[in-house]
C-alpha cells in the first residue's frame, strides 16, 4: 500500500527571522509546521547561539536552494576581546582571558581591514561540516579533533561600527563558507588578547535583506486566520534568481523547452545561465547557454499562479 503523502503541495520561498536559541532545523520545522508544507528545507545554516534572515524554500521553491546555500551573507557580528574560547563563541568554555589594556580603536581597524579580501580558512570543530556522515559540532563534544580542510572565502568588507570597552561590532560581507566564530579567534590571535562571538545576526542571504524577513511569532499570529494568510508571505521563486539575466519566450520556444529542447534566442549573453519566462506562462524554469548559442532547459519549475508577495531585488534582464 503506498504511503500517504503528509503536508501539502505549498510553493514559494518565506524569509524567515531566526530567533537566538534554537537551531535552524528547529525553525525550519516550525515554519514547516505552520504552513502545513509537504517539503521544505532551509538555505544554510545558523548556529543556535546566532538570529536573523534564514530563506526557507518550500516545494518546487527547493530547486533554488543551492543558489542561495552558494550566495554572499552580510552579518553584524559582537566580538568580545580579551576572553578566547573553546568553540569561538559565548557557548564553549573559556580558555584564557588577557587584558585589552594598549588596544586602541586604530588598532581593531587595522586588524579588521587585514582580513578583506581572498584568504584560506580552517573550518572550525564545532560546525555543522560532516565527517563520515556526522557532524563536527557533535564530534568536538566527545573531545574529538580531526582534519579539516583548508577553504578558500572571499570577505569583501569589514566596517568596525563600534568599539564599547572590551565589545567591538563590525558588519561583514563575505562569500559562502566563512565562518565568523574563525574570524573571531583570528582577531584576538592578531590583537594578542584572545576572542570570541558573543553575538552574531545575518542581514542578507544574496538578493534577500532580513528587513523583509518574518518572525516565527508573527507567522503564528497570521496563521490563526488560515493557510491562505500564511501564504501571502511567500516569494515567488525567481525572487532568489533576479542576480541572473532573464528571457521571454514565445509559445513555441517554450514548449521546446518543456520538451528538454534546446533552442535558438536572439541576443542573449554568451555563456551563463537565464531565467526562463514564457508568454501568458511566467516563470518556468532556468535555461542555460550552450557553445554554439542555443538555449538549454537546466531546472524546469511546475508552479501554480503567482501568489504571495513581491520585494525589490536588484536584476538584469533581457527581454526578446
Amino acid at each position: 500500500m503506498a504511503r500517504r503523502k503528509r503536508g501539502r503541495d505549498v510553493d514559494g520561498i518565506l524569509l524567515l527571522d531566526k530567533p537566538r536559541g534554537i537551531s535552524s532545523n528547529d525553525a525550519l520545522q516550525q515554519a514547516k509546521r505552520l504552513f502545513g508544507a509537504r517539503k521544505a528545507g532551509h538555505t544554510g545554516n545558523l548556529d543556535v547561539q546566532a538570529d536573523g534572515l534564514l530563506p526557507v524554500c518550500m516545494g518546487e521553491a527547493t530547486k533554488v536552494c543551492q543558489f542561495l546555500l552558494d550566495s554572499d551573507k552580510r552579518y553584524v557580528a559582537q566580538f568580545t576581546l580579551g576572553v578566547r574560547t573553546t568553540t569561538g563563541d559565548c557557548e564553549g568554555a573559556t580558555l584564557t582571558t588577557s587584558s585589552i589594556a594598549g588596544i586602541s580603536l586604530d588598532d581593531v581597524e587595522n586588524s579588521l581591514s587585514s582580513f578583506v579580501g581572498v584568504s584560506e580558512q580552517l573550518p572550525p570543530m564545532h560546525s555543522a561540516l560532516k565527517r563520515n556522515g556526522q557532524p563536527l559540532y557533535k564530534l568536538a563534544r566527545q573531545g574529538l579533533e580531526v582534519e579539516r580542510e583548508k577553504r578558500t572565502i572571499h570577505i569583501y568588507t569589514i566596517i568596525l561600527k563600534s568599539m564599547e570597552n572590551q565589545y567591538v561590532t563590525a558588519d561583514i560581507l563575505c562569500s559562502k563558507g566563512t565562518y565568523i566564530r574563525t574570524l573571531a579567534t583570528d582577531l584576538g590571535d592578531k590583537l594578542g588578547c584572545g576572542a570570541h562571538v558573543s553575538a552574531l545576526r545575518r542581514e542578507r542571504v544574496g538578493v534577500f535583506d532580513v528587513k523583509d524577513a518574518w518572525t516565527l511569532e508573527q507567522l503564528e499570529v497570521l496563521g490563526r486566520s488560515g493557510l491562505e494568510a500564511l501564504d501571502t508571505t511567500l516569494l515567488f521563486p525567481d525572487q532568489a534568481l533576479m542576480f541572473l539575466p532573464a528571457v521571454e519566450l514565445t509559445a513555441a520556444a517554450a514548449n521546446h523547452l518543456l520538451c528538454g529542447q534546446p533552442v535558438s534566442l536572439p541576443s542573449t549573453p554568451s555563456s551563463g545561465l537565464l531565467r526562463l519566462y514564457a508568454t501568458g506562462e511566467g516563470f518556468i524554469g532556468l535555461g542555460e547557454i550552450l557553445e554554439d548559442g542555443r538555449v538549454a532547459p537546466r531546472r524546469i519549475f511546475h508552479l501554480g499562479p503567482r501568489l504571495g508577495r513581491e520585494i525589490s531585488t536588484t536584476e538584469s534582464v533581457y527581454f526578446l
